[in-house]
């Protein structure tokens, strides 16, 4: 998912095993990831993406800077139902929610995994649905 103040950035989906980088984008109002060598491409990021960052992560409160504790995040939205309002956020493991565009530029967080998709429509009057997971290998490495 894309913030609503980058629609006029140019974008792309998150990849697996790739390293976002966040970053304030040039004449917008948010911040958001970026990938490698890509500083002018937004990455979209589907709610339910699983991210590992390289250290605490760190943003800015309402009145001074903050870190959280945790180098792992879960992508989700917020706030849907407000049309001017940043919807883009991270859910650390203690339930701790920060949105995108308070976060600090030039962390690296790696995309771990991709949420289930699925992989066709059931037709109706079926019971069965087929979805996809797509893992990272390195994943099952830690």
């Amino acid at each position: 998912m894309c913030d609503y103040s980058l629609h006029a950035v140019a974008s792309r989906p998150a990849k697996i095993g790739e390293t976002l980088v966040s970053t304030k984008f040039p004449m917008t109002v948010t911040r958001g990831f970026t990938g490698e060598g890509e500083p002018n491409v937004a990455v979209c990021v589907l709610p339910g993406t699983e991210l590992a960052f390289e250290r605490a992560v760190e943003f800015e409160g309402t009145f001074f800077r903050k870190k959280v504790h945790h180098t792992v995040a879960r992508f989700r939205t917020v706030d849907l139902d407000n049309p001017n309002r940043h919807h883009d956020a991270l859910e650390f493991p203690d339930g701790q929610l920060v949105l995108l565009t308070q976060l600090d530029p030039g962390q690296r967080a790696m995309v771990l995994q991709l949420p289930v998709v699925p992989a066709r429509e059931a037709r109706p009057g079926t019971e069965e649905i087929t979805a996809t997971r797509v893992e990272s290998p390195l994943v099952r490495q830690i």
